[in-house]
């Protein structure tokens, strides 16, 4: 049983936790099927791709993550959805992130650190939740997972 959940914006990177916990619930629930049965990914792509990064990254440089994530709100130095991710973590869920929109968010945090994109980018991929890995696009992620069988849900 293969789910993907595909997430652009941090509202669906948050409806893809609660998708992703119901369909863990509902199939040990209803089916007696144990986390190990199931393979889920998420995507973090696009603006939700900073829901991926470790409370390090959020620490240092979450200012610029919430300008990038939520616009307009207050900062927060925190990753808003790493409790809820680290228990779907603990389940198995895998986390697809995306390379193009890591470098780009590397890039625009560089000049306020008087850093280069490459060391900004270095330092965020070494800090990535567990069961998080960089994928080359997270759309073309998406597109090798449904090749692979996986069912996509787009969160929004």
């Amino acid at each position: 049983h293969r789910f993907i959940f595909d997430t652009t914006t941090a509202a669906g990177f948050g409806g893809a936790i609660l998708f992703a916990n119901n369909y863990f619930v509902a199939n040990q629930n209803a089916y007696g099927l144990q986390n190990s049965d199931l393979a889920v990914v998420i995507i973090a792509r696009h603006i939700s791709t900073p829901y991926a990064y470790d409370e390090s990254i959020w620490t240092k440089y979450g200012v610029q993550l919430s300008d990038f994530t939520e616009k307009g709100k207050p900062p927060s130095m925190r990753n808003t959805y790493g409790r809820q991710l680290n228990t779907l973590i603990g389940r198995g869920t895998h986390l697809a992130v995306c390379q193009l929109a890591t470098r780009a968010i590397a890039g625009m945090i560089a000049p306020a650190f008087k850093s280069t994109t490459d060391d900004v980018y270095n330092e965020i991929a070494a800090h990535l939740l567990p069961n998080s890995d960089l994928v080359p696009s997270g759309i073309v992620a998406a597109n090798r997972a449904q090749e692979r069988g996986y069912a996509l849900v787009h969160a929004v």
